[in-house]
């Protein structure tokens, strides 16, 4: 068993977190909301009231924070885990940031005697409750290895894709796919309604066929109900097409839909719907066609 340390116990790190409680490592949560460390505590974990605190004596940080910033600051900010783990601990970036950030940090942690391994995931909230996310991971062949046994705790597929920032950049392919398909999804619902269409009876012969996803499979009822509490937050797919857009341009690649989705998710965040699930992009929908 491990010791771990979990910073970050929001929408996803939370049941993460309890997973690897449950499977008996010993893990010790830090969030600067202090409330969300009690489901942890139930769950057998303990509570820290500091970055340092929760790192002291940890084998393994594993760090899910919204953005390059916080993962900055958690990493390599005053009191952070770069200041306070002991050489040769493992730590594990499940965060979606930018791939040169994560390069960077990579480096500075070797610098310190640290490993650091990027492995942002995909699934949403469903994927973390149900310990079925997918884990695209970069760094080391060495470190993955060592993590893995913790990594499918909480995922189901688990791949190592590269070396330091070579999942963020498989991370950032994904949400490019998901929201285009969120986009086109949305688009046929709408579409569909407004020919008067048994909408969910035309949805379920769409998803037996090619226009199947997994995207209709878990966004169908959110938009068929207008239900959008999040399971991905619309300013979270709009930070995350921002790094996709600006590392395309970056590789010299042209995204277009990439570009238009993200103007789309950049309209649904401004007009205030940033808090909402990202399938809240059938409102920008609506809105487009007057409805």
């Amino acid at each position: 068993m491990t010791n771990i340390a979990f910073i970050g116990l929001g929408i996803m790190g939370l049941p993460m977190s309890i997973h690897l409680a449950e499977a008996g490592h010993t893990v010790t949560g830090y969030n600067r909301s202090p409330e969300k460390t009690k489901s942890l505590v139930d769950a057998g974990g303990k509570a820290a009231e500091s970055v340092a605190e929760a790192v002291d004596g940890a084998e393994v940080v594993c760090v899910m924070v919204p953005d390059s910033p916080d993962v900055r600051d958690v990493l390599a900010g005053e009191g952070g885990v770069f200041e306070s783990a002991a050489a040769g601990t493992l730590v594990v970036d499940f965060s979606s940031i930018r791939p040169d950030v994560t390069v960077e940090l990579a480096e500075q942690a070797t610098e310190r005697g640290l490993r650091l391994l990027d492995a942002p995931v995909s699934g949403g909230e469903a994927g973390a409750k149900n310990a079925a996310l997918s884990i695209m991971v970069g760094g080391s062949p060495e470190d993955f290895g060592a993590a893995k046994p913790l990594l499918d705790v909480v995922g189901k597929t688990v791949v190592h894709v590269g070396p330091s920032g070579s999942g963020q950049t498989v991370k950032a392919a994904n949400q490019l796919i998901v929201a285009a398909n969120i986009e086109a999804l949305a688009e046929a619902v709408v579409f569909l309604e407004a020919y008067g269409v048994d909408t969910e009876a035309a949805l379920d012969v769409l998803g037996g066929g090619l226009a199947g996803s997994k995207v209709l499979d878990q966004k169908r009822a959110n938009m068929l109900g207008r239900s959008f509490e999040p399971g991905f937050r619309i300013e979270l797919h709009h930070k995350d097409l921002g790094i996709v857009t600006a590392a395309a341009r970056e590789a010299g690649v042209v995204v277009p839909l990439g570009s238009l989705v993200a103007q789309l998710m950049a309209s649904a965040k401004a007009v205030g719907d940033g808090g909402l699930d990202h399938s809240a992009l059938l409102r920008g929908v609506e809105r487009l066609s007057g409805r």
